[in-house]
C-alpha cells in the first residue's frame, strides 16, 4: 500500500500533505494522452536523429580519422560510439576531429543513452510535470463545479453541466472507486479520490473556491455527514444535495444544502404518471434530457424585455428569477420583468427542421 494510502487511512489531513505527494489523489487529464508506444516511437526516433546528426559532422571531418570515411563509414563510427560500444577501428587522429569527440560526441553519447534507458528519467519527468501541474491547478481553480458521486446521480448531473456549456476543467470529481474516477478522467474531468466527508479531501478539490457542489454520494447518512462539511468550509457555495428519501429531505436542507431532490419520491411521481398520462412522462423525460428535443435553460433579460410580461414573450416562460429568488409565470412578482431578472424558459436543443416546399 501507498505512503499516502497509510497516511489517509490514519486520519491525517491530507490538504496539508507536500503537493508531490497528491499525484496518487488528483488526476488532471492530459488534453492529449499519449500513449506508451507513441512515447518509445518518439524517444526511438530522437535517437536515430542524434546518430544521423553525429554521423554527419564526422563525414564534414572525415579527413581527421585512422582512414578515409565515406558516409555510411560516419554512421558505423556514430552508432558504435554512441552506444559506447568502441570498435577501435575508426579514430580521430587529428586535433580537430578529437576536439569534436570530446566537445559534440561525449554529450551526445550521455543524450544517446538517456533517450534509449531513461525509462527511470521519464517517470521521474512525468510525476515532476503532474506535481507542477497539480499546483498550478490549485492555485488557479476558481469558481468551478465539485460532483460528489460519480454513480447514476453524479454522471446525470454531469451531463446536464456539460450540455449547459460547461467547461470539462471547470468539474472536479470526488470519489473512492478507482474503475469510476477513471471513466471521468476520460471525460477529461479532474479527479480527486478521496472520502468526501473528510474536511481534507474537499479541501484538495478547492471546496471553499467553488460556485456549487452537487451532493450525490450512495446513500443519505453520507450525503448530510458530506453536506455539513462542504457547507462549513464554504459558506457561500451552492449545495444542491440528493436524497433517496423524502423523510430525509429536512437533513439535507437543516445541514446547510440550499436545495434537496429526493430521487426515490420523484422517480414514484414518474411512475404514477406513467399509468395515467404516459406522454406526461414523455415530455418529462425530454425536458430533462439535455440533449433531446426541449430543455429548461435560464437566460438573462433582453434590454427590450424589460417591463413587459413574461406571458407575451417570444420563450415559453416558466418563471422570472429575481435576487436568487424564483417567481412562477402565474405570480405576482412575474407580472412583469425587472432589469436584473433572469428568465427561467423552455429552450431548443436541436433546431427544428423545416417542412419541404
Amino acid at each position: 500500500m501507498s505512503a499516502w494510502g497509510d497516511r489517509f487511512r490514519s486520519g491525517t489531513d491530507v490538504s496539508d500533505m507536500p503537493v508531490h505527494t497528491l499525484t496518487e489523489i488528483i488526476t488532471i487529464p492530459r488534453s492529449t494522452p499519449i500513449t506508451p508506444w507513441s512515447l518509445i516511437a518518439r524517444r526511438f526516433a530522437y535517437a536515430m536523429l542524434l546518430m544521423v546528426l553525429v554521423a554527419t559532422l564526422v563525414y564534414i571531418d572525415r579527413d581527421g580519422y585512422s582512414e578515409p570515411l565515406t558516409y555510411i563509414d560516419a554512421l558505423y563510427y556514430s552508432a558504435v560510439s554512441l552506444s559506447t560500444t568502441g570498435y577501435g577501428d575508426i579514430t580521430p587522429v587529428t586535433q580537430g576531429a578529437r576536439l569534436v569527440n570530446i566537445f559534440l560526441i561525449t554529450p551526445a553519447r550521455v543524450a544517446f543513452l538517456m533517450l534509449l534507458v531513461g525509462t527511470t528519467l521519464s517517470v521521474l519527468t512525468e510525476d515532476s510535470r503532474k506535481t507542477l501541474q497539480i499546483q498550478q491547478w490549485r492555485q488557479s481553480v476558481r469558481n468551478h463545479t465539485i460532483v460528489i458521486g460519480y454513480g447514476t446521480k453524479g454522471r446525470s448531473a454531469i451531463d446536464a453541466l456539460l450540455a449547459g456549456g460547461a467547461a470539462p476543467s471547470s468539474i472536479v470529481v470526488v470519489d473512492t472507486d478507482a474503475v469510476s474516477l477513471s471513466q471521468a478522467e476520460n471525460r477529461g474531468l479532474v479527479t480527486v479520490h478521496g472520502d468526501a466527508t473528510k474536511s481534507g479531501v474537499l479541501r484538495i478539490a478547492g471546496v471553499s473556491r467553488a460556485r456549487s457542489v452537487v451532493v450525490a454520494p450512495s446513500s443519505d447518512d453520507t450525503a448530510v455527514l458530506v453536506t455539513l462539511s462542504v457547507r462549513e468550509l464554504a459558506p457561500s457555495a451552492m449545495i444542491v444535495a440528493s436524497a433517496r428519501e423524502s423523510e430525509n429531505q429536512h437533513l439535507l436542507m437543516q445541514s446547510g444544502a440550499d436545495s434537496v431532490v429526493v430521487s426515490a419520491e420523484t422517480t414514484g411521481r414518474l411512475l404514477g404518471l406513467a399509468t395515467v398520462t404516459p406522454p406526461v412522462v414523455e415530455m418529462m423525460e425530454d425536458l430533462l434530457s439535455p440533449d433531446e428535443g426541449f430543455a429548461v435553460a435560464e437566460r438573462p433579460t433582453a434590454d427590450d424585455e424589460v417591463g413587459a410580461n413574461p406571458r407575451h414573450l417570444a420563450d415559453i416562460v416558466l418563471g422570472v428569477v429575481r435576487s436568487g429568488e424564483l417567481y412562477r409565470i402565474d405570480a405576482p412578482e412575474a407580472e412583469a420583468v425587472e432589469p436584473g431578472d433572469r428568465i427561467l424558459y423552455v429552450r431548443m436543443t436541436k433546431p427544428v427542421e423545416q417542412a419541404d416546399d
